[in-house]
């Protein structure tokens, strides 16, 4: 029996059908890529804009064209979020809900008769402290419209109820990615307690939890057997690890900087003040850990930050910033690599906003943007914000972000010329060379070789 995969959005997301997959392959089934014609598709969606929404819908649809015998099996965000919609999409099995993740692996084994001798591997966590209850467990839906500590975070009646109506996870499901040889994605925690007022990701992937330090660790070595030398930790609120176990991200970090046969470690994203400054002073003295940190902003004024109710000034993240290169680089040491996420067009940027947040960016000078045109969520409180912007406007801002990052990442590889450096080397590419990149996240390329793919080595920028 043939089975393929569909992945849209975050890296959660990829770790998380890497996990299906395992399971998949260990109950005998074939993986094969999505344009087979495969008996199964496992589509894991994504929602963060609307944009998402109607990717998800479109490859459901395209998998449905290529067999329409096949049987599709939705999960992620989408799913969460807008499952009577999938429901009715033509094609459509099963939809998995964001508490069901534990059982996407053995309750389509069961839809499609095979019968499973072991049960699957499993490294989901339960919640602990926040009275966690079975998958499904009507406690969960009683909370789901707290944040995380009992308040509803200002949302109004109307807006609650559009969102909260689903039953969110108590527990964690564990997952990690090793789809390439080089680099793997660890999944150490997942949702988010802040409810920011322009996000829906605490809606479709719950409160903040994490899994035990003792179980990263397993993962970690897991990933290691196979080879891997660099992993990436991921997580919704990665910072925020340790809400539910006990346990602090710090220590976290320090049992995995002592897992054999990983020999870099990067933090996928990090909320700025949960990055502190012992954690900054722990990884500048000598780990595992690169100088590649991704830190959002989301938005570069402290009028539209308090609006959407981020918990940092600029000046706070400035600050931050600053610190972390005053500690981590040097003579002759490689210039930190500092990516960061930027919204435009949230309700209420003005263009004197705008123009100020372009001069905050050049004032720090991150490596690299990620920008984002705002999408307006449905129940959530800056969609029914005063000062909507156009998407024309959304759009020419979007260019004159981009056209900045540009310039600033073509600046900070230039203000790395002549450092030396460690590359971890990929696989071969199309036009027969290799490229890699370097603990400040440089990519190198060269001609292939063989003998450098998966191992570091030293170049001068």
């Amino acid at each position: 029996m043939k089975i393929a995969f569909i992945t849209l959005g975050c890296k959660l997301n990829f770790a998380e059908t890497a996990t299906y997959e395992r399971g998949f392959r260990e109950a005998g089934l074939e993986v094969v890529p999505w344009r087979e014609k495969a008996d199964i598709y496992l589509i894991n969606t994504c929602t963060v804009t609307e944009t998402s929404n109607k990717k998800s819908r479109g490859e459901i649809r395209k998998v449905h064209r290529i067999n329409p015998d096949a049987r599709i099996i939705v999960a992620g965000c989408y799913a969460q979020m807008r499952p009577d919609e999938v429901r009715a999409i033509e094609g459509v099995s099963r939809v998995f809900m964001a508490n069901e993740k534990q059982l996407v692996v053995p309750e389509t084994l069961r839809i499609l008769g095979v019968r499973q001798e072991l049960p699957s591997r499993d490294l989901s966590t339960p919640g602990q402290g926040q009275g966690e209850g079975p998958v499904g467990d009507k406690r969960s839906s009683d909370r789901a419209g707290n944040d995380g500590r009992g308040r509803s975070a200002g949302r109004t009646a109307s807006e609650r109820s559009s969102l909260e109506g689903s039953i969110l996870p108590d527990s964690i499901f564990g997952a990690y990615s090793t789809s390439e040889r080089t680099r793997a994605f660890l999944k150490v925690q997942d949702g988010c307690d802040n409810f920011c007022r322009y996000c829906t990701v605490p809606y479709a992937r719950g409160r903040s939890r994490s899994v035990k330090i003792c179980e990263a660790v397993k993962a970690a070595e897991a990933i290691a057997a196979e080879g891997v030398k660099e992993v990436v930790i991921t997580g919704v609120n990665t910072g925020d690890f340790g809400r539910n176990t006990g346990e602090s991200f710090l220590d976290l970090l320090k049992a995995l900087n002592e897992v054999e046969g990983i020999e870099r470690w990067r933090i996928s994203s990090i909320e700025p003040n949960l990055i502190t400054e012992e954690i900054i002073d722990w990884i500048a003295s000598g780990t595992k850990f690169q100088p590649h940190f991704h830190i959002p902003l989301q938005q570069g004024t402290d009028i539209l930050l308090a609006a959407m109710g981020r918990k940092y000034t600029t000046d706070f993240f400035a600050d931050r910033i600053a610190y972390i290169r005053s500690r981590m680089e040097g003579p002759r040491k490689p210039k930190v690599f500092f990516g960061i996420d930027v919204m435009a067009g949230l309700p209420g940027e003005t263009e004197e906003l705008f123009s100020q947040e372009l001069a905050f960016l050049e004032r720090i000078r991150p490596a690299f943007i990620h920008v984002f045109p705002y999408s307006k969520r449905p129940g959530t409180p800056a969609a029914t914000m005063p000062g909507q912007v156009p998407e024309q406007v959304k759009a020419e801002r979007v260019a004159r972000l981009e056209a900045l990052c540009e310039r600033l990442h073509s600046e900070f590889t230039e203000a790395n010329r002549g450092i030396r450096e460690k590359v971890l080397f990929e696989s071969k590419e199309k036009d027969g060379s290799m490229s890699g990149y370097t603990g400040n996240y440089i990519r190198i390329t060269r001609p292939y070789d063989e003998a450098l793919v998966g191992r570091l080595t030293e170049v001068i920028i």
